[in-house]
């Protein structure tokens, strides 16, 4: 059996959410990745979707947008934005799903300006909530596509904060709790030093190269000493994805690689 890289990275989101977990959704892969995670290691986990919708079971059709009726027909609670911020405020979510345009080496998640803030190249969308889920929730998980434009050493504007500027950052200025768990990209998976950090690659994707991560990376990029290779998906994983979206509309299944 084959699986794409969007697929790879689906699963990979999937095993970061931890049975009974409370967690903040978003858009695109991470839907999959909380469906994933539902049906095989985290049955009793929780999800939050930004529209104010909370569901204790995956959906069971497609979904193009949190709204659509398949996410609210069998959900626990339709209820506000608002109302899933205040459970966040109070640390009841323990993972958030977010991506951007992007991240430095700290975590820090662009998703407002490309260039100089007063003359910027490109004007993006803005925080929405990401700026929320990056400084209430318990941990941030972040998926995005691997390239030096978008792997900075430093981003060119703080949308959402990760460790600032590494170390003892976010206590000093009155974040409790969160930063980034783990980045998930389509060549591996970066995680953050236990003291300084600084994210560092903690596992390569089959058939991907550390060299080629870090050509990547617009910082110097380290790796741990434990790092390995990324699990591939398990037949019961690859199956769970195919049976929600038959088309591949999310994990387009394009590009191939072998168990």
């Amino acid at each position: 059996m084959d699986y794409s890289t969007e697929e790879l990275m689906v699963v990979a989101a999937a095993r970061e959410i931890k049975d009974h977990e409370v967690v903040f959704v978003g858009m695109r892969l991470p839907i999959l990745a909380f469906s994933v995670a539902k049906k095989t290691h985290a049955p009793n986990a929780i999800g939050l979707f930004e529209d104010g919708i909370i569901r204790d079971e995956p959906s069971a059709e497609l979904l193009y947008t949190m709204g659509d009726p398949p996410n609210i027909l069998g959900s626990c609670w339709c209820t506000s934005t608002n109302h899933l911020m205040y459970l966040m405020q109070q640390g009841y979510v323990k993972a958030g799903f977010i991506g951007g345009a992007e991240i430095d080496m700290y975590g820090n998640i662009n998703t407002s300006y490309i260039g100089d803030f007063h003359n910027p190249k490109v004007k993006l969308p803005g925080s929405g909530g990401a700026a929320d889920i990056a400084s209430l929730s318990q941990r941030l998980l972040v998926i995005m596509n691997h390239e030096k434009k978008r792997l900075r050493h430093k981003v060119d504007y703080i949308t959402s904060v990760g460790y600032g500027s590494g170390g003892s950052y976010r206590s000093d200025v009155g974040l409790p709790r969160g930063g980034v768990g783990a980045l998930i990209t389509n060549l591996g998976i970066l995680r953050p030093d236990e003291e300084t950090k600084e994210l560092k690659l903690d596992s390569y994707h089959p058939g991907v190269t550390i060299e080629k991560i870090q050509a990547e990376t617009g910082w110097e990029l380290k790796a741990f000493n434990s790092v390995k290779e990324t699990p591939p998906p398990t037949s019961e994983e690859l199956a769970i994805i195919r049976s929600i979206d038959p088309q591949g509309f999310w994990t387009g299944r394009k590009e191939r690689r072998a168990l």
